[in-house]
C-alpha cells in the first residue's frame, strides 16, 4: 500500500520516499504526494529525482492507481528498486485544481440547498470545469444567482477542516452525500472536507484551507445534456 500523503497536507509540494518497485516507465512509492486521480479530478504531475543527484530529474507525466499502489510515469528513468527519490509537484497546476475543487463544492452546496440539486458527474481541470446536475429546467438565471451566492460564500474567507470519521457515523451526517447515483467507496473509515456552516462532504481529493484563496467562479455557460441533466461550465477570475 502506498501510503497517501496529500490526504493530509493539500499543500505539500515535495517529499522524499523510496522506491518499491519498477514496471518499465512506471515507478512505484513507498510515500506519494502526487495525488493519482479520480472523483473527476486530473491526477498531479511533476517530477522524480533521486535524492543524492537533483541535477538528473525525471518528468512525471501520469499518475494512477493499481490496487493499494500508486504508481508514477516517468519518461526515461533509470531508478531501481530500493532508490530514494525526492517528488516535486508541478505546484501551479496542483493549486489550480485545489481552487477549482473548493469552489466546486460551494456551488454544489448553494444548488443542493436551494434547489435539492443533486450531482451526476463533474470534470475538475485547471483552467476550465465543469458539473453535471439533475436540473429539471435549463435556468440560466437560476445559475447565475447560484455562483454569485457561492462567490459571496467564498470571499467570507471560512475555513476548509479535513478530518476522519467512521463511515456508519458519517453517513447520519445529513447531506453528506451529493452525488445522485453513487455512494462513498465502502470503506470503514471517511475522509471528510468541511467547509464550516457551508458544506460537509465523503472525498478524496486536494483543496484549499480557506475558501477566501479559491478567488471568484465565473459562469461560463449551461447546456442542456438530456432529460433533467444539465452540464455548468465555469472557471476561475483571471483565467
Amino acid at each position: 500500500m502506498t501510503e497517501l500523503l496529500y490526504m493530509d497536507d493539500s499543500y505539500l509540494k515535495e517529499f522524499e520516499a523510496e522506491v518499491t518497485r519498477i514496471s518499465g516507465e512506471k515507478v512505484f512509492l513507498d510515500r506519494t504526494a502526487f495525488y493519482p486521480g479520480g472523483g473527476g479530478l486530473p491526477n498531479d504531475v511533476g517530477w522524480l529525482h533521486k535524492v543524492d543527484d537533483p541535477e538528473e530529474r525525471y518528468e512525471v507525466v501520469e499518475v494512477g492507481k493499481e490496487g493499494g499502489e500508486v504508481y508514477h510515469l516517468a519518461k526515461g528513468h533509470d531508478l531501481k528498486q530500493g532508490d530514494r527519490v525526492k517528488g516535486l509537484l508541478d505546484w501551479e497546476k496542483r493549486y489550480r485544481v485545489m481552487r477549482m475543487h473548493t469552489g466546486l463544492h460551494v456551488l454544489i452546496a448553494v444548488l443542493n440547498q436551494k434547489y435539492g440539486v443533486l450531482v451526476t458527474g463533474n470534470k475538475v481541470a485547471p483552467d476550465r470545469s465543469r458539473v453535471d446536475v439533475n436540473l429539471e429546467r435549463p435556468d440560466r438565471e437560476m445559475v447565475a444567482q447560484a455562483f454569485e451566492e457561492a462567490n459571496q460564500i467564498l470571499q467570507r474567507g471560512i475555513p476548509v477542516k479535513i478530518y476522519y470519521l467512521p463511515r456508519e457515523e458519517a453517513m447520519k451526517i445529513p447531506g453528506i452525500v451529493k452525488l445522485a447515483k453513487a455512494l462513498p467507496p465502502k470503506v470503514e473509515t471517511l475522509r471528510i472536507v468541511e467547509i464550516e456552516g457551508v458544506d460537509v462532504q465523503a472525498d478524496g481529493g486536494p483543496h484549499v484551507s480557506n475558501t477566501r484563496e479559491v478567488g471568484k467562479l465565473i459562469f461560463l455557460k449551461l447546456e442542456n445534456k438530456g432529460r433533467n441533466n444539465r452540464r455548468i461550465h465555469f472557471t476561475l477570475e483571471g483565467s
